[in-house]
């Protein structure tokens, strides 16, 4: 148990005089930690991620491409299912959270996830080694991630594998996952990153509700047709392997735009925005009252 979790314990005990002790244990596994508890428990679980060797980034890097890449072929499946209809993507879009649901309670690393789980070390601890720390982080799990998404497209693309419809289906989706705007793509990206990163500060606090807040938070990304870095790298690279789209495509209009607006969301909005509201109680500020 983390000392931030602990403090929320007592403090909770010191207001329930009332309860007997196991009354009072059981009021405080069913209360929501408070935010300050869930900016502890992600800043240690970055900080483990930051003491991770090079090795094990990258293997688990890869293994995260690699299961990410089921949001591409989970959703081509259900789509392939159904008929030609305007509701069609939003039942189908369902099949995306796969990847994530595997990712995330396997305990993969995904370059998403590390725009708060790395950075919160960073803006708290403010030195240079632990900059150096989450950049190394960064680019190891960021082209491991992508190697996966490769590696993935490349096995799905394979001829005769699966019917014509799901073929059909996977083209679809690969098409859109290039599109033609680069500013639209970054915005897309942006709330992506946004959600994907809120997503993991929520999750402390989920408990038993864990699967559902992955099932309806990527669901979101999903049917609004969002651009995420690692899923989305599967669908362009099956592009560019169909031939559908060019290598400099996949680059100028897919990964440079979806990379910087994944990372600016995550970031600003969520690790910046969350730390901020707790800083003083970080750094051991007084309240109001008390300095007056």
């Amino acid at each position: 148990m983390s000392e931030a979790e602990t403090d929320d314990k007592h403090d909770m005990s010191e207001g329930s005089k009332h309860l007997d002790a196991e009354e009072q244990e059981q009021a405080a596994r069913h209360a929501t930690p408070r935010a300050l508890v869930i900016h502890e428990i992600i800043r240690e679980e970055g900080e483990e991620e930051l003491a991770r060797t090079n090795i094990a980034l990258a293997l688990s890097g890869l293994a995260a491409g690699l299961s990410m890449g089921f949001s591409f072929l989970t959703e081509a499946l259900i789509q392939a299912g159904l008929p030609k209809a305007v509701w069609t993507h939003t039942i189908a879009s369902f099949g995306y959270s796969t990847g994530f649901l595997i990712v995330v309670l396997a305990r993969q690393q995904l370059f998403t996830e590390s725009t708060l789980t790395a950075i919160l070390p960073v803006i708290t601890r403010r030195n240079l080694k632990t900059l150096g720390d989450a950049f190394r982080l960064w680019a190891i799990v960021l082209a491991t991630n992508l190697i996966g998404t490769w590696i993935f497209a490349a096995l799905v693309h394979v001829p005769q594998i699966f019917p014509a419809d799901v073929n059909q289906a996977l083209q679809e989706l690969a098409q859109q996952a290039v599109p033609p705007i680069f500013f639209a793509t970054l915005l897309r990206a942006f709330f992506a990153g946004w959600l994907i990163a809120l997503m993991v500060w929520i999750l402390p606090a989920a408990q038993a509700s864990r699967l559902a807040t992955i099932l309806m938070i990527t669901y979101v990304v999903a049917l609004a047709h969002l651009s995420h870095i690692v899923a989305g790298s599967a669908e362009a690279a099956y592009s560019v392997l169909s031939g559908t789209s060019s290598l400099t495509q996949y680059f100028t209009l897919f990964l440079v735009p979806t990379l910087l607006g994944n990372t600016i969301g995550g970031i600003l909005m969520v690790t910046v925005l969350n730390h901020g509201s707790i800083a003083p109680e970080i750094h051991g500020a007084k309240p109001a009252e008390e300095s007056k």
